[in-house]
């Protein structure tokens, strides 16, 4: 039975899930950067992909850092986030679908050979068809920071959400290393017509101009993206409720992860506590 009356949400089965991170870290003001790896709830986890050649599906037993999601029959939504930041800052909670890397910054051309399937974790799928992974995103994340770059830049070839093959993303802003900080997270665009990504097929650095230093490339879903804190002790009205997270679909084989934006050059200490309602 799906979540259709305010009667069914009240009815609906809930877990409560709170991310609190304990430290902060230096980052790049207004670019979004992942809090993964920082102490807090949930554990701190490596933010390093495993293999270049692979990637590596995300679920909450692959790896420390993911909360676990308890609901294994029905269908699982988002129906509340209540935040808080130390910072002014924005934050956002996505689904790290799938994880290659953690790439060389002077690495050329690497093909990916091996990926899975991801399509239990789009909500567009529907058991059949080569049609899905519509509003799938391509971001690269800093695993260590880059030296030496003057111009770095990377591109990746995809499958996109109709099942063609080697689509080709807009090549990154060349960027210096300056602006290269750990963790740092940045969106890679689709080729034009494209909505989504089904598979990476290869990670093309386009430009080597950097020395030491690693990247991931990941497919993600955004699931919550406007927590908006605008200083420092806004409390007021930072619960947004089902009509606000749009009841965005869960899976429990999602891996829940938290983005910064702050609006200066620390991360701050994020609070989220999270409702998700299941109709089973």
């Amino acid at each position: 039975m799906a979540i259709n009356t305010l009667q069914d949400y009240v009815n609906a089965s809930k877990q409560y899930i709170e991310f609190i991170k304990t430290s902060s870290q230096t980052v790049v003001a207004t670019i979004p950067y992942s809090v993964f790896n920082l102490s807090g709830m949930p554990l701190a986890g490596t933010i390093a992909g495993t293999t270049t050649a692979s990637a590596i599906l995300q679920t909450p037993t692959v790896a420390t850092g993911y909360s676990s999601i308890l609901f294994t029959t029905g269908q699982t939504y988002l129906t509340k986030v209540d935040f808080n930041s130390s910072v002014a800052c924005k934050l956002r909670l996505v689904d790290r679908i799938s994880v290659s890397g953690a790439y060389s910054y002077a690495a050329g051309t690497t093909a990916i050979t091996s990926y899975p399937d991801i399509s239990g974790r789009c909500p567009d799928y529907t058991s059949a068809g080569a049609v899905w992974g519509t509003r799938n995103e391509i971001w690269i994340e800093v695993t260590s920071s880059i030296t030496s770059a003057t111009a770095w830049q990377v591109q990746v070839t995809y499958t996109n959400q109709s099942g063609t093959t080697s689509r080709s993303s807009i090549i990154s802003v060349a960027q210096a290393a300056a602006a290269l900080i750990g963790n740092k997270m940045f969106q890679l665009a689709l080729a034009a017509g494209d909505t989504g990504v089904q598979k990476i097929q290869s990670v093309i650095v386009t430009n080597v101009g950097g020395a030491a230093g690693g990247f991931n490339v990941v497919i993600l879903r955004e699931l919550w993206t406007n927590g908006r804190v605008k200083y420092v002790g806004d409390n007021n009205n930072l619960v947004h409720d089902i009509l606000k997270t749009g009841m965005v679909p869960i899976y429990n084989t999602s891996a829940l992860y938290l983005m910064v934006q702050a609006d200066s050059t620390a991360s701050g200490v994020p609070e989220l506590m999270l409702e998700l309602s299941n109709n089973g």
